[in-house]
């Protein structure tokens, strides 16, 4: 694991430098915020790389733009005051023929690019959604608008950017994306430092997404966001995410804080991630999933703080697409968490909150690590845990008796979701179809009675390392 993260720290040395400053405004580009500037900022990007790269600066204005291209060797440096402000017609942004997403910054097989600075980049997502639910209204969209909403792909998120190499994000504030913040999907040498994500503008607003990834270092971030704000996914069966270092970031979501998946097609591998708060959070804390056919396996998580989030730790292996081949989550390490559970709905009072449910929140304990029968989880270490839950679960609404958890329903073709099972009977920590090792006692407490035992499941318990 320490070779994984000297990979990582080494990406500083390949990051784009470029000593050569363009002002924008020389281009023609107007800071008024009235002024539509893409065609300008694309020019100058192009110029720019033509030129054998250099750095874009915006002064202090709004520049209102559509879709732009990233080339190689450039780097958009936005000043404090700077404003890169998406516009509201949905006609002025692109869905890319790779990634098949529409985006408000497009990078697609380029190298040596970098977005830096003190600005912000606001996608004015909400306006550009309600904007697109009129287009389809009208028939001048196609959209099947489901759950009343358009499809993710047919609404610009801030950034995506694919099969890159040699990336830095540094700085700058993201904020009101149409969909996803940021994805970067099969880049290696990613560097994020520093940045601001304000993601609750609308649905689907995940605060970051890295998408199979290779290299990868992100570091002093601080996100909210109304779905999952730190997200690791594999879409495909022939990539990975591999050799991802995540730390000294602040997350909150009405969704996950740290997640492994859903979509888990290829898999996750040398990742750490260390030294993260977690806030007011509707779902868990920390969530490994593999349901797609994909791996999890050597993963460490280490000091994480999470105060006031619906569940602790949720890991889990699903099959949802029928091949369990390359299924596996194995050599996973969690250590130094404090973690408090909220009583109620934590994200309560957001802009855009996790769905009311028809049960208490705290019928599910802190802790579920459930696999399947025919593929269980393999090497989970769990050190130094404190978890304090709400407890007082109501025995009218028990349904599911601790005698019956082996017969617990697999539901592997379920979404995974720590409530996926409704009740479960035990407050603190539930293990099934998994090799679980304990070092050190577990630090369960229960603030209210409970008619739940604190542990089921088969939990190995080892004195702590000296």
């Amino acid at each position: 694991m320490k070779k994984t993260i000297l990979i990582i720290l080494l990406l500083l040395l390949t990051i784009v430098s470029n000593a050569k400053d363009y002002n924008i405004t020389h281009f023609g580009a107007r800071g008024d915020g009235i002024m539509l500037c893409t065609s300008t900022i694309q020019h100058a990007i192009d110029f720019v790389s033509q030129e054998g790269g250099g750095r874009i600066v915006f002064p202090q204005g709004t520049y209102l733009c559509g879709s732009i291209y990233m080339k190689n060797g450039v780097e958009l440096h936005l000043k404090k005051g700077a404003v890169l402000l998406g516009s509201t017609n949905v006609f002025d942004y692109v869905r890319d023929s790779v990634t098949r997403w529409h985006s408000f910054i497009h990078a697609v097989g380029v190298e040596h690019i970098a977005i830096t600075g003190k600005g912000t980049i606001d996608g004015q997502g909400f306006k550009v959604a309600n904007s697109m639910v009129d287009y389809i209204h009208k028939g001048l969209v196609k959209d099947a608008l489901k759950y009343d909403r358009p499809n993710e792909t047919n609404r610009p998120g801030n950034i995506y950017f694919r099969n890159c190499r040699n990336v830095l994000v540094r700085d700058i504030t993201l904020k009101d994306p149409g969909c996803w913040c940021q994805t970067y999907d099969r880049c290696e040498d990613l560097t994020i430092e520093g940045i601001k994500v304000d993601a609750c503008c609308y649905w689907n607003n995940d605060g970051l997404d890295i998408v199979d990834c290779k290299r990868v270092w992100v570091r002093n971030c601080n996100i909210n966001s109304s779905d999952d704000a730190i997200c690791l996914k594999s879409h495909s069966k022939d990539y990975c995410c591999d050799s991802i270092l995540i730390e000294h970031c602040v997350a909150r979501s009405s969704a996950n804080g740290i997640k492994f998946g859903t979509m888990s097609l290829g898999g996750f591998r040398n990742i750490v991630i260390r030294n993260i708060k977690v806030y007011d959070t509707y779902r868990s804390a920390i969530t490994l999933a593999s349901v797609d056919g994909g791996f999890v396996e050597n993963i460490s998580i280490s000091d994480i703080k999470a105060e006031n989030v619906g569940n602790a730790i949720f890991l889990r292996i699903g099959n949802r697409r029928g091949d369990l081949s390359r299924a596996r989550m194995e050599n996973v390490a969690i250590s130094n968490i404090d973690c408090t559970i909220a009583a109620d709905k934590p994200d309560k009072g957001y802009r855009y909150e996790g769905p009311i449910e028809d049960l208490p929140r705290n019928i599910s304990p802190a802790i579920i690590i459930v696999g399947l029968p025919d593929r269980p989880i393999g090497k989970v270490s769990l050190r130094n845990i404190h978890v304090i839950h709400p407890g007082g679960g109501d025995s009218t609404y028990a349904y599911y008796p601790k005698e019956r958890w082996n017969e617990l329903p697999t539901l592997e073709k379920q979404y995974p979701e720590f409530s996926m099972w409704k009740e479960l009977p035990a407050w603190g920590i539930c293990v099934l179809h998994a090799n679980v090792t304990c070092y050190g006692p577990l630090d369960l407490r229960c603030l209210r009675p409970d008619y739940r035992v604190e542990k089921i499941g088969e939990i190995v318990v080892r004195p702590i390392d000296k």
